[in-house]
């Protein structure tokens, strides 16, 4: 594997609470807006939790067949428009693709939790009509690894597709998976990340049972309060976000647009509980290290990380423990937290978080943290509000249930 082979960044999308445009999508976090709402896609009366970042009105457009849209899990309608909004926006769609090796082109997109309505429609289907009745599409439509598999037939590239299933971890996983094999000459460009689409009462139900989740339900927007000393859990949230990564020389040669410049990512595992972190911080500071690693760069260097802190007790002070391990000079990081804004995508938050952070990085705007009324002790620059920072390189954090990890490091590209 060669490490010196530069790989950027050329293509963003995104399925959102906020829409399908990744710069309507970043305009909203800049804004501070909240995308958090009461759940109106099913009857909620009986749940202790009542609200979610919750995507309405979602229109595939021509990204996929009206039909097909119609017949597959909402995970894998979502990756189709994230990832062909990714060729959009680095010029190969609807055309431009058409023009690229099939055989240097792979498919990494992975879903925490998969066709989740599908199994659902299909556990009632057999239980009211018998098993003649259940659909031919039932197996194929919830396996996590279908996305990619049906994106590829679509595009019609050849190269390294598979899915990633990390619960939480997953998008950043798929991210560092494409990356390195871009890396090791294996495939030229990869589209890459994460999509969900849990929220149905079977995935709202499973999650109150765990008691992960805010119940603010007066109050749905201000919910989500990662490192408030307010916060009672995390909230749900849905969609897709894909990057398009190249290596460089690819995106040179055909004059292609560059957000960013990937550098490295590593992964661990807490090896702990199948759902709380280590408080101690170890699986997360040896994640970071190991990230950095991979970039080749110093923790000196950092000057963003966009953290999971998914506004939980327990989970949002272990990450920052860890980052204090990790680095020694905080009070200059600037750092935030999403999900208080758009909840927790689950398999799809790694994606989203890092077209976020590729779209900070680029502009030199830095959203900030809404609903921190009363924070923990943070030694960090931590914006309430959009501010302009100078920041080069950020790191973006994916953990999961079951204690992965994932971190991923990106840089503002420079010739």
């Amino acid at each position: 594997m060669n490490k010196k082979k530069r790989i950027v960044v050329t293509g963003l999308g995104v399925v959102s609470c906020f829409g399908n445009d990744k710069d309507v999508f970043f305009n909203a976090l800049l804004e501070g807006k909240s995308g958090v709402s009461t759940i109106t896609s099913f009857p909620i009366d009986d749940f202790p939790t009542k609200f979610a970042a919750e995507i309405k009105n979602f229109d595939p457009a021509d990204y996929i067949d009206k039909k097909q849209a119609r017949r597959v899990d909402k995970y894998i309608a979502y990756t189709f428009v994230a990832a062909k909004k990714a060729l959009e926006s680095s010029n190969l769609y609807p055309e431009g693709y058409k023009n690229l090796d099939p055989k240097k082109g792979g498919i990494i997109i992975g879903s925490g939790m998969g066709g989740m309505q599908v199994y659902n429609d299909g556990v009632l289907t057999l239980h009211e009509k018998g098993w003649k009745k259940v659909t031919p599409f039932f197996v194929p439509f919830i396996i996590t690894n279908m996305g990619g598999g049906l994106l590829a037939m679509d595009l019609g590239w050849m190269g390294p597709n598979y899915s990633i299933s990390t619960a939480c971890a997953t998008g950043n996983n798929s991210i560092i998976a494409a990356a390195d094999y871009i890396r090791a000459g294996k495939a030229d460009y990869m589209l890459c990340g994460g999509a969900e689409a849990p929220i149905l009462p079977m995935g709202l139900a499973g999650f109150c049972a765990c008691k992960a989740l805010s119940q603010r339900n007066d109050e749905p927007t201000k919910a989500s309060r990662p490192w408030d000393k307010n916060r009672d859990g995390f909230v749900m949230g849905e969609g897709s976000g894909v990057l398009l990564l190249e290596s460089l020389e690819h995106a040179q040669a055909r004059n292609a647009p560059i957000y960013a410049e990937y550098l490295g990512g590593g992964v661990s595992c807490d090896a702990y509980h199948m759902t709380e972190p280590r408080s101690d911080g170890e699986g997360v500071k040896q994640c970071i290290i190991n990230a950095l690693e991979d970039a080749g760069i110093t923790p000196q260097q950092v000057e963003y990380i966009n953290a999971h802190a998914t506004s939980t007790p327990a989970g949002d002070m272990a990450e920052i423990n860890a980052i204090s391990k990790v680095f020694d000079n905080t009070k200059k990081i600037v750092i935030n937290a999403p999900k208080s804004l758009i909840g927790h995508g689950l398999g799809a938050a790694g994606g989203l978080e890092a077209v976020d952070t590729v779209m900070q990085l680029n502009s030199g705007m830095f959203h900030g943290t809404i609903n921190l009324d009363d924070p923990e002790p943070l030694d960090f620059i931590v914006p309430k509000k959009a501010e302009k920072f100078d920041c080069e390189i950020g790191i973006s954090n994916s953990f999961g249930f079951g204690g992965h990890n994932a971190t991923i490091v990106l840089k503002k590209f420079k010739e």
